[in-house]
């Protein structure tokens, strides 16, 4: 498994593939020369953070995509005003985007056009691209935040884009979600800070959907939402060495809304702290989904006045009232290794579906005690889930959280299993 080659090897997930690139490679050197450095204030940006700099940015990007290692600068101590903007390749290789100033978005939402309302920097069909840097993109997303059930808009965002880098950089108050891969392939992100005040609804820190072989390392992600989201279509996710909170924590989902076919495996997320959060690590799904979450791993995570440190729901409801479903997206091999710390309304809350049970859940070394400011429940929830369990186990009513199984129902599910994703 890829997860497990990363692991081991201390790689990253952009290591070795290749993408689907339509530009030739041609030959130059490594050392970079003032022909390969493209300054957006040389192509007519203003950098006072009130005179529209787009057309500049755009104008330096396509100069510097033609170009081979060629870096587009934006300079630190200005600030450049730049409206929804789509950055397109494929480009030139081992392009740049060095940021050490500051990118804001329009703070009226009235002031974007209709047609842009779902990203503001949107980079398309982009490969062997870095953005790294010391400066900070601000989505300036106060207004946003009042209307954002209308809208889901994201602050940065990659489509169809091959190893892609992001690191260094801050993003702060997105409208929504902060930074998104879709469709994308072999995604290195380190040392990033993400942050948005804890009440700014959806603003997820790391979404992830239809994406494989990522690697999201030693960076602080504090938001209104999940810190990082994995969406249906994603595989080989390794997540280690992150802070997250405040938030929504780590979560897988959610799946199979409105009947839809989700599918998510080999995801590995370990040495994790997070903090005043809702969840710890989680998975969600609706009744009535098709799929399967399969080969999750979640280990060494530091929970400290976490509401739910470990939750899977196959009830999952965004509403007042959703209705009952027969089905469920099958959940099976999941693990649950050195969850340690404190909670402040339930240590565990497993709620599996009484169609498809989750199986092959594995509860070691789980330590949770009720935070001193709250206290919350001593009890866990704990609903048809299959597994084994092994001490220490705080409380010591998680030893009871697992039904064993007699082979049946993990055949069944197996079974099951063969016919989906």
């Amino acid at each position: 498994m890829l997860v497990d080659a990363m692991k081991d090897n201390g790689s990253s997930a952009d290591s070795g593939y290749p993408g689907p690139s339509t530009v030739p490679v041609p030959p130059y050197g490594p050392n970079l020369t003032r022909s390969k450095i493209f300054d957006i204030l040389s192509f007519g940006a203003k950098g006072d953070g009130v005179c529209d700099d787009s057309d500049a940015f755009l104008a330096a990007w396509k100069a510097a995509c033609k170009v081979p290692g060629a870096t587009l600068e934006i300079p630190s101590e200005f600030k450049f005003l730049i409206k929804p903007i789509t950055l397109q390749g494929p480009c030139m290789p081992q392009l740049v985007l060095q940021i050490d100033g500051i990118l804001l978005a329009p703070p009226e939402v009235g002031s974007w056009p209709i047609s842009s309302l779902f990203q503001w920097l949107n980079f398309k069909w982009v490969q062997n691209f870095t953005i790294q840097g010391t400066g900070t993109v601000d989505g300036q997303g106060p207004q946003w935040w009042t209307v954002s059930s209308l809208y889901y808009t994201q602050a940065m965002r990659f489509y169809a884009s091959y190893n892609v880098t992001v690191r260094d950089i801050k993003i702060v108050n997105s409208p929504q979600c902060h930074l998104k891969f879709d469709n994308s392939r072999g995604i290195r992100v380190d040392n990033i800070n993400i942050s948005s005040p804890e009440n700014s609804p959806n603003t997820d820190g790391i979404h992830l959907q239809n994406t494989q072989e990522v690697e999201i390392q030693h960076s602080d992600i504090g938001c209104g939402d999940d810190c990082v989201s994995i969406q249906t279509g994603c595989s080989n996710i390794y997540i280690h060495h992150n802070n997250c909170g405040p938030g929504h924590g780590i979560s897988l989902g959610s799946l199979g809304k409105d009947r839809s076919v989700g599918c998510i495996s080999d995801i590995a997320v370990e040495k994790i702290s997070v903090q005043n959060t809702l969840a710890g690590v989680r998975i969600k799904t609706w009744q009535g989904g098709i799929g399967s979450v399969k080969n999750v791993s979640f280990s060494n995570i530091q929970v400290s006045n976490v509401k739910f440190p470990i939750i899977i729901d196959q009830y999952y409801c965004d509403k007042h009232f959703c209705k009952n479903q027969t089905g469920a997206v099958a959940i099976s091999g999941v693990k649950y290794n050195q969850i340690i710390g404190t909670y402040s309304v339930q240590p565990i809350y497993l709620a599996c579906s009484e169609d498809i049970p989750c199986t092959d859940v594995d509860l070691i070394d789980i330590q949770l005690k009720p935070s001193r400011r709250y206290g919350g429940l001593h009890q866990g929830l704990c609903w048809n889930s299959y597994g084994i369990s092994k001490a220490p186990l705080v409380p010591s009513s998680i030893d009871y959280c697992l039904r064993r199984d007699s082979g049946s129902i993990v055949k069944r599910i197996a079974r099951f299993l063969e016919h989906v994703c």
